[in-house]
């Protein structure tokens, strides 16, 4: 537990470290201030390669009289949100960035060597959560809430009214001058006589509630976002005094959990309160999952709603976030199932959990991996079979009998009511509202300047077919990494798996058919499956936003997109995703060569041989590399060469674990080069 903490210390010090080396990038290296005054026409980079032998190459003209690499990131909308107008500042913050990386350093040192807690202080369920939820979140959002009120939302007020960031007030100016402050919201002249006295709808010049995007940065309303910050930091000061510590009121995680028993629940949650106290695998199989998940509902937060200014416009910026955290979420939840299993196999104790809820999901375990087995059959033959009719369907001519909209439609009607009653809902939801939550819901096109930020998704026939394809790779994910988990203590086949440990190639020999059955060979299969799932959750997305949704607004009002809408015709077959889609935007990526761009012609060649290498690893057997490297030694030998320490080939595992990680870096690697060299040429 102890190294553990003191590990935690050594990651945030990497964090810091890294996040100051972004704001040193942009105060050193970038066309920060460029960008600031035209974010519209000048592309954000943060990076001027050096001429060393014709590297120079990669250096685009951004814009603004800058030659450099464009990023993708989103760090110049979240400076701008933030409120810094210079470089200046970006130095300052990365030099504070260091100051706490320091400190976390210092902080590791410490309570490992120094003051390392005892393992009462890591049990402690009640008093953890208090300060998590009172210190980290509550005055954290606090403290977001008053830098937003105090310097981002005056500074973002003025660079919104066209006034130059080199003429705008410094930070520190907004803080220490009411008048100032005054002269932009009103309600500062009033002071905090409202607060105390309950009036608090004074306040709303900046604490907003207006919904829908800024018209001039195509960002949340920075208003709106201080509002919600600040109410979550109210939310969140009282969860983080509802739980018992040294007074004898509040609740106590314990009785909870064993206060949770239903009717056909056994004796419901007891016996985990002890699981999550002395498992940090149990823990952190909970956290990765909820953590990831939350990852990804972020991914789709952050097109639908996009939270920093010329953030929605920036196409190749919305591509790669979300790409990212569809990524990073995944991996997360892959990575609970994997610590699920270490959990079931190193710190389950049968004999504590009798009849408890995870007794109960144990013991029903071959009903719930046959039922979801079950599902995926249905899901894979279903979806697919829509593909393949609609493939023979065009083939033989016969499009009025394809599922399209145009012919037989299948209309996704549940998502389309949802879509309505949210576009409908402001005016009686919440009657102050300006306008709808979020305009992929319905509602106007968002444009800024002629680019569109955001519009309406309308779905139709090709979504409800890939949507079901998503299902599909969803539930075959979930059903690889539940059969691991379920089945890593024991299983029919081999009863005292238990026994062998989480990873193990097979049972011993003499005992065929039980190779790849730990648990973490689960993980390693899942692996693949959730690689295939992200793929085409990002392949959807990248097509349909330029089908549908990026693009230019001509001044009569000629919506013209990117594809220009073909994502409803040609999705719908698996000849179209292949030609339309991966073949045509590929075009870019193949033809980088002798432009900014080539790097990423290299990285696509690169990750494709990188993706093929891992087959190497992946459909070999061991004996064959160990006759190899025997016959081999034999000639070492022969000419009197050999070396003191024989050479062995890789375990199974070794070998499967390094086939994974090539295989995924290199098909996350093609899909980055793809992507980006696409995006960045038509965005």
């Amino acid at each position: 537990s102890r190294k553990i903490f003191s590990a935690h210390f050594g990651q945030l010090a990497i964090i810091f470290f890294w996040v100051s080396g972004m704001h040193f990038h942009g105060a050193y290296f970038s066309n920060y201030s460029a960008w600031l005054a035209n974010p519209t026409g000048v592309k954000p980079s943060t990076q001027v390669v050096w001429p060393v032998v014709g590297q120079e190459i990669l250096n685009g003209d951004v814009g603004g009289n800058f030659q450099g690499v464009q990023v993708t990131s989103g760090f110049f909308q979240i400076w701008r949100a933030e409120g810094i107008t210079s470089e200046i500042e970006l130095y300052w913050t990365a030099i504070g960035g260091l100051v706490m990386s320091g400190l976390m350093i210092f902080a590791g040192w410490f309570h490992y060597h120094k003051a390392a807690p005892k393992l009462e202080w890591f049990q402690n369920a009640e008093s953890m959560l208090n300060h998590h939820l009172s210190v980290l979140l509550g005055l954290g959002s606090l403290s977001w809430a008053g830098h937003q009120i105090h310097i981002a939302l005056p500074i973002n007020k003025l660079l919104d009214a066209g006034i130059a960031p080199q003429e705008i007030p410094l930070p520190h100016e907004f803080l220490i001058n009411r008048d100032l402050m005054a002269q932009l919201y009103p309600s500062y002249e009033k002071g905090l006589a409202p607060f105390f006295s309950g009036n608090w709808g004074a306040y709303s010049d900046f604490l907003t509630f207006k919904g829908g995007l800024n018209p001039v940065t195509g960002g949340l309303w920075l208003s709106d976002i201080a509002h919600h910050h600040l109410a979550i930091a109210v939310i969140f000061l009282f969860a983080g005094h509802m739980y018992r510590t040294n007074w004898g009121i509040g609740h106590s995680m314990k009785e909870i959990l064993e206060a949770h028993k239903g009717p056909f629940t056994g004796n419901g949650h007891t016996g985990l309160y002890e699981i999550l106290t002395t498992s940090w695998h149990a823990q952190l199989a909970i956290n990765l999952a909820m953590l990831g998940s939350l990852t990804i509902i972020i991914a789709h937060h952050m097109y639908a709603m996009p939270p920093y200014p010329y953030l929605a416009t920036d196409y190749p910026t919305q591509l790669c976030i979300f790409t990212h955290h569809m990524w990073i979420g995944a991996f997360c939840i892959v990575g609970a199932a994997a610590h699920a299993g270490i959990f079931l196999v190193r710190d389950y104790n049968p004999t504590e959990n009798y009849d408890n809820l995870l007794d109960r999901v144990l013991r029903h375990r071959d009903s719930i991996i046959s039922h979801l087995n079950w599902v995926c059959i249905f899901l894979g033959f279903h979806s697919f079979g829509l593909y393949i009719h609609n493939d023979t369907m065009r083939a033989l001519g016969r499009p009025q009998d394809m599922f399209s909209d145009k012919a037989i439609q299948l209309q996704p009607i549940f998502a389309q009511w949802i879509q309505n009653t949210h576009t409908i809902a402001p005016g009686t939801t919440a009657p102050n509202a300006l306008t709808t939550v979020s305009y992929a819901f319905g509602g106007d096109i968002v444009t800024i300047g002629s680019k569109i930020a955001m519009m309406p998704i309308k779905l139709g026939t090709a979504d409800f077919m890939v949507h079901h394809i998503h299902a599909f790779t969803i539930h075959v994910t979930t059903l690889i990494l539940f059969k691991g988990v379920l089945f890593a203590r024991s299983s029919k086949l081999i009863p005292d798996k238990a026994n062998l440990g989480f990873r193990f190639p097979c049972d011993g020999p003499g005992r065929g058919g039980t190779c790849q059955v730990s648990a973490w060979d689960s993980v390693f299969l899942g692996l693949f499956w959730m690689y295939n799932c992200i793929s085409v959750v990002i392949f959807h997305f990248s097509w349909k936003m330029q089908s549908d949704v990026w693009g230019t607004v001509s001044p009569n009002g000629d919506v013209s997109h990117i594809v220009g809408g073909n994502f409803a015709q040609s999705s719908i077959t698996i000849n179209g995703w292949l030609r339309d889609f991966l073949w045509s935007q590929a075009s870019q990526v193949i033809q980088s060569y002798s432009s900014a761009l080539s790097a990423y012609g290299l990285i696509f060649l690169g990750a494709h041989w990188l993706w093929a290498f891992s087959l190497m690893f992946l459909f070999s057997g061991r004996g064959y590399w160990q006759e190899l490297i025997e016959s081999i030694l034999w000639a070492h030998n022969k000419l009197r060469f050999a070396p003191a320490i024989q050479p062995r080939a890789l375990s199974i595992t070794q070998g499967r674990a390094v086939g994974l990680a090539q295989y995924l870096l290199g098909g996350i690697g093609t899909t980055w080069a793809f992507f980006h060299a696409r995006i960045i040429s038509v965005g």
